[in-house]
């Protein structure tokens, strides 16, 4: 399946090869003249932003040197249950320029599938029941095998940190930019959505003239853009297969790769434990439970591992986990005296205080304060994936403060995939103008495009043909 999905994008992409800098300024991407690739003459340096990790300072984007489409003024119409089909690709207007590919996403799904049309939720993605059953491989035993880890937990609701284009060829974490088939097969950029949590790019041009072009990040809003920037999207929240599988993204260390998932099967135990601090009942509720994660965000200060646990941690991603380091949640949502917590820990950690439950507490008590606490931050929010993904907590992860578990790489879920992989991004190069407030875009907005041109194939003008790489910029 992954192949025949896959083949079916690249048929319908363009391959764009380019070389990529790193640059920490935050100044507008420049151009450069590429080593080699016939199909782009130039290429970018980044443009920093804070990444939007809890466990992550800043991160870059680059973008690569391409042309964009010769329309001057088209448009794509964003995804949503009405236009999209059932892939999640955006339906267009019948004058649009295509930035993405019409294929389905790429799959690394070991679940079986069906000739039927699925059902689709409100966002336009197939609901987790058309997936059909899990693999087998997401609750076998693997704790005669494998090596151990640890969970963490954390949601800031900033821009992911696989949502960003690599910085440099340094850059191991993200999807590989050297071409347009590397990068699809590396399943893209991660989605980002607007503070209303509609789907929005993650790149665009930057300040484009009629002398330059070049491409970058849509902006974060754990940095200076707040409601204007972009956020998490929130069905990247844990969702429950049934009792004993779950899905779930999470912040790998700074060695992990964005994209990749891991089956994670709960033992019973957890980090810090010792004779006289042995496991709480929320541990040994969660013992047995097997998580499928993909890493959605890279975190430079998530620990690599030890002779005790030799995985290392992950940081899960979980609505009231503690925003971190950064916090584009508050921000978000905006509720009047909502009480998010410790910055580390969230909504368990304030429960584990002497006056809710203490650290002796019995899992009722914490499964009910958390999900209090869940209702009292989200319950108007008007964003139910977050209260999903916060009662998930209390409900199927039992309330378990830093579990350990047994780890082995796995082939993606496709529910997964689909929601991770951007909908709009799919090609190293698209022409949508660049956008410095992204809250005003609703579900079914169209997106201003411009046309430009490669060094060399600019259209002539009074009888002149300008030299270099640029935009129709009026």
């Amino acid at each position: 399946m992954k192949k025949i999905l896959l083949s079916s994008i690249l048929a319908a992409g363009t391959c764009a090869m380019f070389n990529a800098c790193s640059d920490d300024s935050p100044s507008p991407l420049t151009p450069s003249v590429a080593a080699s690739s016939s199909s782009a003459d130039w290429f970018v340096g980044s443009c920093s932003s804070v990444d939007g990790n809890s466990n992550l300072g800043s991160s870059s984007s680059v973008a690569p040197g391409a042309s964009a489409s010769n329309s001057s003024s088209s448009v794509i119409v964003p995804p949503n249950s009405a236009t999209s089909s059932s892939n999640g690709v955006p339906s267009q207007s019948s004058s649009s320029v295509n930035p993405t590919s019409s294929a389905n996403p790429v799959s690394s799904a070991a679940e079986s599938s069906s000739s039927k049309e699925p059902e689709l939720d409100a966002s336009g993605f197939p609901t987790l029941e058309s997936y059909g059953p899990p693999s087998a491989e997401y609750t076998k035993d693997i704790s005669a095998t494998a090596k151990r880890g640890w969970n963490t937990r954390y949601w800031d609701a900033c821009k992911p940190h696989c949502s960003w284009l690599k910085e440099s060829s340094n850059d191991k974490t993200r999807a590989d930019t050297s071409s347009n088939e590397a990068y699809l097969a590396d399943l893209a950029t991660a989605r980002n959505c607007n503070i209303h949590d509609v789907e929005v790019p993650t790149f665009t041009l930057g300040n484009v003239t009629k002398s330059w072009f070049g491409y970058e990040g849509t902006r974060s809003a754990c940095g200076d853009e707040k409601e204007k920037g972009v956020f998490t999207c929130t069905d990247m929240a844990p969702i429950a297969v049934n009792d004993t599988l779950a899905y779930a993204y999470v912040a790998g260390t700074g060695d992990s790769k964005c994209g990749k998932c891991y089956h994670l099967q709960y033992d019973g135990h957890f980090k810090d434990e010792f004779e006289n601090n042995p496991p709480k009942a929320t541990h040994k509720a969660l013992k047995g439970k097997h998580l499928v994660v993909m890493a959605s965000n890279i975190g430079h200060d998530v620990a690599g591992g030890n002779a005790s646990l030799p995985a290392g941690q992950f940081d899960l991603m979980v609505p009231g986990g503690g925003v971190g380091a950064f916090d584009a949640l508050s921000t978000q949502v905006n509720g009047a005296n909502v009480n998010w917590g410790a910055g580390f820990g969230g909504f368990l950690t304030e429960c584990q205080k002497n006056t809710n439950c203490g650290t002796e507490g019995s899992l009722d008590c914490y499964q009910t304060c958390v999900k209090d606490m869940c209702d009292a931050a989200f319950g108007n929010a008007g964003l139910p994936n977050l209260l999903r993904g916060c009662h998930w907590f209390a409900d199927w992860y039992m309330a378990a403060d830093n579990p350990t578990y047994y780890i082995e790489e796995v082939e993606c879920p496709q529910y997964l995939v689909d929601h991770y992989m951007t909908r709009y991004n799919t090609s190293l190069e698209n022409n949508f103008k660049k956008v410095t407030d992204w809250s005003t875009f609703k579900e079914g907005d169209v997106l201003d495009t411009l046309h430009c041109w490669k060094a060399g194939e600019a259209p002539p003008e009074n009888g002149w043909q300008n030299p270099s790489a640029g935009c129709d910029v009026k």
